[in-house]
């Protein structure tokens, strides 16, 4: 039974209020049974920022590794939204909200110099539209209570996106290793995720292809000037009150977060 235009947006708000009031709500897969009926909370939420003076600076591309697919019972990965007011500038201080179970995964942005509108775009085209290359960090956040998600709830929830920032440093795409750039991300001396660009999707810019396709048959293709978050490059780690997290992406540079006590 297809959910009706009420139920949607019911659901985006019942996503809506969580965050507003920083508060847990029981996963939506009970009352979402499909990926299109999950990315039309997340384009009502999307729409309601938009409308609220929210502005669009790029997507999140998640599930890129197959190891998390398979925990989720997907062969795809997914994406969410990125707004102007999502971005931190390298090593800000996050100020602590227990209830946004805060994670940080490390991975790299592209950032676009023209649009992608053609839904079978090519990878050339693709490569093409990289300006350049960053190391990021991005903090995923779940309104879900205990991360319990699946698939759906993911994608109605944005992707499970909060925050994300973005290195000092920028890489043309011929000056750096996509593929065996070795990540590794610390708080301290103690090293938290490790991994490589190969296990996002084979490559990073196979998942900036994915998305490139998927958003231009979706109506909402990637334009210039757009931030791109490819996928994480290792595991994701849990958020601590007064740790700093610094993610050092071989060729690329490194990036941190720190987040309040």
């Amino acid at each position: 039974m297809t959910l009706a235009n009420t139920d949607i947006e019911k659901i985006a708000q019942d996503l809506r209020e969580a965050e507003a009031n920083s508060i847990v709500i029981a996963p939506v897969r009970d009352r979402v049974t499909t990926a299109a009926e999950a990315y039309a909370i997340q384009d009502a939420n999307a729409r309601m920022r938009l409308a609220g003076g929210g502005r669009l600076v790029g997507r999140k591309i998640g599930l890129t590794n197959p190891a998390v697919q398979k925990q989720l019972g997907v062969d795809q990965p997914d994406y969410g939204m990125l707004f102007a007011d999502m971005d931190l500038p390298h090593g800000a201080e996050l100020p602590w909200n227990a209830a946004a179970q805060w994670k940080a995964e490390a991975e790299l942005a592209f950032v676009l110099s023209r649009p992608l509108q053609d839904a079978d775009c090519t990878m050339a085209e693709v490569m093409r539209a990289v300006e350049y290359v960053v190391p990021a960090i991005e903090i995923v956040g779940s309104r879900i209570e205990n991360w319990d998600i699946r698939f759906v709830d993911t994608v109605a929830d944005n992707g499970s996106s909060a925050f994300f920032t973005l290195g000092p440093s920028a890489r043309r795409l011929t000056e750096a290793d996509l593929l065996d750039c070795r990540m590794e991300m610390h708080r301290g001396d103690e090293l938290l995720s490790q991994g490589k660009g190969r296990l996002c999707l084979g490559s990073p810019l196979n998942a900036l292809l994915w998305l490139a396709r998927v958003m231009a048959a979706a109506g909402r293709p990637l334009d210039e000037g757009d931030v791109i978050l490819s996928g994480a490059l290792g595991p994701m780690v849990a958020a601590t009150p007064g740790a700093e997290f610094v993610a050092r992406i071989e060729g690329f540079g490194e990036t941190a977060i720190r987040f309040g006590g």
